[in-house]
Order: structure tokens, then C-alpha cells, then sequence
């Protein structure tokens, strides 16, 4: 075997083991742990960790910190530094930002920064409408490497024997900034998630990566090229238009810790995360609230041992607690105040991003953190993308769906959206003809994941209109599309008239109306909204975050993790 394949087969079958967790399964009395993502297989899904190929597998790199998701009722394993770098990565951005106007490390800061193309994929998804103020949102899609592939990497993330192996994109995270600048959501996506990842090209020596066949683990994404297909792959999955990319490795995560000179963080009980063999993070805390810093931030987002039920889930909870304490102390914190300290850490922070060329300056970057800051923290909403189990991986949900669908229409997730006032319907340049001279054709578009098309619905339908005298309207039997909610098309603006006419002669709301290249006449998609019946109903649209989404809010500043008696002194 050679060292690659042994570096390979190590990962797959999750026995290298995270320095800071210790080398066994053992829980705090030194005998067997039931569960947790260190262990390999959890105790409800089948162990898929070596599987390489397959639709709903592809091929599995798992870290050294845990195992592949367990399944059913257990807990959900996570990404034991998905926090630790989005706090990188925010703070990284914040800290330039604060700095970046020292012109005397202007070009020693760019250079330090890496680029990237954005999108390696051969789809594009068009960008957001912008508002009556004409204010667009910003999707940055955040992205934490698990390379190893230099000395520092190596210390601070373990696992000797991936030493330069392709990296895997295990935390991810699409950051929402609102058009108004008033709010941001963060959706994260477990790195487990399977996908379909579309053709990439990478950029640096022409190679083309296919498709995936069915679907893999999100995380592989990375190795397709770069940051650029993880961007085309949540483009693909989400409908969302991402602008940049901020992607942060191992590199940089501590020497940042320090810049808000210590986050406060809670326990309700004495926690030392150490047990009778060696394992957990060796964070040792007294009761309440503390600033943490250094070190022993690090042992903190690490920790899993002594939080709650000692599942990954667990760990997540003290990792948002941990970042949204964080963006509370930017906003309060005179350390950042010193030009000396600062100066320091935008170098350290340049050294550790790569980003897009919409990025690529310290000018840039500092133009972004001056749109992130406006944000104040209890406009803040983070979420993990709603998911559920197949075997030992998860999918999307409905859920998920209606998550990005919020995002995409720039919908606050906190609920706390003025109401928009009602925009002025546009008059067409052309206007309608006469009913009796406007063609409609009717397509049936009522299929859906579960169901099967509505039978005789574009017949019935065309009948209504037939009725209501348009005479030139025809009813296509032969199509079965897929459309969430009914829709009149039209290919030009010289049919946009007929378009409305059409739709206002059934009921159907005008941003329901839209112009498309797809359609060479006027078009009405009857969609799964109106599966039966001869009037239409505009459906009422539910726009509050599902509960799935485990939303919490960036201004909470009284949450303590609960500490598991075990591991109390």
C-alpha cells in the first residue's frame, strides 16, 4: 500500500484520532461511550465510512475528529471546528476592516492574501431583483478547509498521517447580509449533506471533473477544483446567487483568539473536560461566566466531553454561544482600538483567507466589514440547514427548501421584516388584446416529490379560460411538469399585456407573471397550488423560519452550557 492510499484508508475508517479527544471511545469511567461522532458508526445508522462509491455514499474522507452521522434517534454529529473557523473567518474580516486604512501595510496585506476563481461550474443562477431602493443583498459563502498541508495546519488540526491530502470543505456556511443592511442569516450545512455535485473545471491545470454520479458528501466538493465548486454546488442545491467566498484553514484560528482581549462564556457547573483515560479538550472552568481566550478558546469550540450529553450537538450549542459572544465583544471591545495590535492581526488574518477576486484586497475586504457591522446582533439569526438521515449521511428536507426560499427572497429569518409596502403595478408598454385574440397555451405543472401530475388539469383549466372568452387557448396533454405554484409566462415585452390579462381573468396575482426565454407564446403552468377545482386560490405563503432550522439569535447573552456531572470537580 502505498503512503497516499494508507493516508486515504486511515481517514476512511476513522481511526485517526484528534489529539485533543483522546485515542479511545472511552467515556469518563474509562469504559465503552455509546455514541458520539469520535467514534466511528453511531449506535442507530450503519457504518458507511469506508464506503467509496455509490449514489447516496460517493466517497467517504472522514476526520480525524469523528465518524460519519449516525442515524435515527441519536445524536447529530457536527463538525467538531465548523464554529471555530466561522468565528476566523468573521473576525478575520472585521479585523482587517479595522485596520485595512494603514496604508503602510496596504501592500504587504494583499499580497498575503490568496485568490481563487468563484464559480468553477458551467451554471450560472441569475442575481437578486434588487429592492424599490434599489439595494441588492450579499450571499458570502464561508468555507473551513481541513488541509493540512503545511507545518502550522498540521499542528493545530492532528492527523499526521493526512499530511497533504485533498483538502475537504467540512464547514460551511452561506452568510445573508439583507439588502437593507438591516439584518443577516447565517444557514450552515453539515458537512455530511449528500449533494449533487455538478462538473467543475479547476482553474490552475484545466482538469475537468465530472458530475457526480447520483449523490456524495458535500464536504468532497472542495477537491473538485477549489472553493469555486463548493460555490457551484450550493448554487445548484439552493437556487441562491453567491457573490464571494471567504475560505480559512487551521492557519491563523488561534493567534486571532486573543484580538477582543477574551469572549465571556457560561457553565452552570465546574467543568474539567478530562476523564480516567486521557480524553476531552482539557478545558477546566469554574462555575459562570468567564472571558476566554488563547488556548483556551481552542479548548472550548473543541469540547464535547462534559458538555450536555457529550454529543457533537452539544458541542454546537457551545460553539454559537461562543460566536455570538464574539460579535457582541467586536462591537464592544477597546483592544481593537490599538494600531500597533491591529496591524499584527490583519496580517495574520490575510495569511489565513483565500477568497474570490471580488475580494482579493484589503480595500475590498474592508469594504465588505463595513457593510457586515452595520448589522447589530439581534438581527443576527444562525441556522443549520433542516435535514434528515439516510443511512449514516443526511439530506435536505422540505424544510431546507423552504429555508433557502426565504433567503432567496430576502425575507429576515428573525420575522422582524418591516411590511413592504405594496409596489405599484407596472403598466405594460403594450397592452392586452382582446381575449379572444390572445393564444394561451396550459401546461400541466402539478407534479411533486410525492405526487404524481393531476389528471386532466390542463383540460380543465383551458376549459375555464375558454369560458371567460379567450377562444385561443389550448390545453397541452402531453407535458408533466414540476412548478411549486401557478404561473403565466411570456417570451417578450410586446405579450406581457396578454400575460396579465390572462392572469388577472383568473385570479392569479401579477408577480405571478413572468417573462421567460422558455416559453414562445403565452403560457399559463398550472402548479401543484391548484391541483383541482375551477378557481384559483392564491395560496398563503408562510414566511416565519421552520423550527427545524434551530434558529438562535445573535443578541442571546444569558445561555450557559450545561455540564454533565461526570465531569465536574
Amino acid at each position: 500500500m502505498t503512503q497516499n492510499a494508507a493516508r486515504e484508508t486511515l481517514r476512511d475508517d476513522g481511526l485517526e484520532d484528534d489529539p485533543d479527544e483522546g485515542p479511545s471511545k472511552d467515556g469518563p469511567d474509562g469504559g465503552p461511550s455509546t455514541n458520539g461522532p469520535d467514534e466511528g458508526p453511531s449506535k442507530d445508522g450503519p457504518d458507511e465510512s469506508s464506503s467509496k462509491n455509490g449514489p447516496d455514499g460517493g466517497s467517504s474522507k472522514n476526520d480525524a475528529d469523528e465518524g460519519p452521522s449516525g442515524g435515527g434517534s441519536g445524536p447529530r454529529p457536527r463538525r467538531a471546528r465548523r464554529l471555530l473557523r466561522w468565528c476566523a473567518a468573521v473576525l478575520a474580516l472585521l479585523i482587517i476592516g479595522a485596520a485595512g486604512a494603514g496604508y503602510l501595510y496596504y501592500r504587504q496585506l494583499n499580497d498575503n492574501i490568496r485568490k481563487d476563481p468563484l464559480n468553477l461550474g458551467d451554471n450560472k443562477v441569475a442575481e437578486p431583483t434588487p429592492n424599490a431602493a434599489g439595494q441588492t443583498p450579499l450571499n458570502i459563502l464561508l468555507i473551513g478547509s481541513d488541509a493540512r498541508d503545511t507545518e502550522e495546519n498540521q499542528q493545530l488540526g492532528g492527523a499526521r498521517e493526512t499530511f497533504g491530502a485533498t483538502p475537504l470543505a467540512d464547514v460551511q456556511m452561506l452568510v445573508h447580509l439583507s439588502a437593507d443592511r438591516s439584518n443577516m442569516s447565517v444557514i450552515s450545512m453539515p458537512r455530511d449533506t449528500l449533494v449533487e455535485i455538478p462538473k467543475c473545471t479547476d482553474p490552475d491545470d484545466g482538469t475537468v471533473y465530472p458530475a457526480s454520479y447520483g449523490r456524495t458528501m458535500t464536504n468532497q466538493s472542495l477537491g473538485h477544483g477549489g472553493p469555486g465548486c463548493t460555490v457551484a454546488t450550493w448554487q445548484e442545491l439552493t437556487g441562491i446567487h453567491i457573490d464571494h467566498f471567504v475560505m480559512v484553514d487551521f492557519a491563523g484560528v488561534v493567534s486571532m483568539a486573543d484580538a477582543v482581549g477574551g469572549v465571556p462564556v457560561c457553565v452552570d457547573a465546574n467543568i474539567h473536560s478530562r476523564d480516567s483515560r486521557g480524553h476531552g479538550s482539557g478545558l477546566k472552568l469554574t462555575k459562570g461566566t468567564h472571558p476566554i481566550k488563547g488556548e483556551q478558546a481552542l479548548q472550548w469550540l473543541r469540547t464535547r466531553y462534559g458538555f450536555e450529553d457529550g454529543s457533537d450537538l452539544a458541542r454546537a450549542e457551545a460553539q454559537h454561544m461562543y460566536m455570538n459572544s464574539l460579535v457582541r465583544q467586536l462591537r464592544a471591545n477597546a483592544t481593537l482600538s490599538n494600531p500597533n495590535k491591529l496591524r499584527r492581526l490583519a496580517e495574520q488574518a490575510t495569511e489565513a483567507l483565500t477568497v474570490d477576486p471580488g475580494l482579493d484586497t484589503v480595500k475590498k475586504l474592508y469594504d465588505l466589514s463595513s457593510e457586515l457591522r452595520k448589522v447589530k446582533p439581534e438581527r443576527i439569526t444562525m441556522t443549520t440547514m433542516p435535514n434528515r438521515y439516510v443511512g449514516a449521511r443526511v439530506e435536505p428536507t422540505e424544510d431546507a427548501e423552504k429555508l433557502f426560499r426565504l433567503v432567496r427572497e430576502d425575507i429576515a429569518l428573525d420575522g422582524k421584516d418591516a411590511k413592504p409596502a405594496k409596489a405599484e403595478e407596472k403598466v405594460p408598454s403594450d397592452p392586452a388584446a382582446d381575449d379572444a385574440e390572445i393564444a394561451v397555451q396550459v401546461l400541466n405543472g402539478t407534479r411533486t416529490d410525492t405526487l404524481a401530475a393531476a389528471s386532466g388539469r390542463t383540460g380543465t383549466v383551458a376549459g375555464v379560460l375558454k369560458e371567460k372568452g379567450f377562444t385561443g387557448t389550448t390545453a397541452d396533454t402531453t407535458s408533466a411538469l414540476s412548478e411549486k405554484r401557478t404561473v403565466v409566462r411570456y417570451p417578450s415585452a410586446d405579450l406581457e399585456g396578454d400575460a396579465r390579462r390572462v392572469a388577472q381573468a383568473l385570479g392569479i396575482p401579477a408577480d405571478s407573471v413572468k417573462r421567460s426565454t422558455e416559453v414562445s407564446g403565452v403560457t399559463l403552468v398550472v402548479g401543484a397550488d391548484w391541483r383541482e377545482g375551477t378557481e384559483y386560490k392564491v395560496p398563503e405563503e408562510d414566511d416565519t423560519t421552520p423550527e427545524s432550522a434551530q434558529a438562535l439569535n445573535g443578541a442571546d447573552d444569558e445561555a450557559c452550557m450545561h455540564v454533565d456531572p461526570d465531569y465536574t470537580w
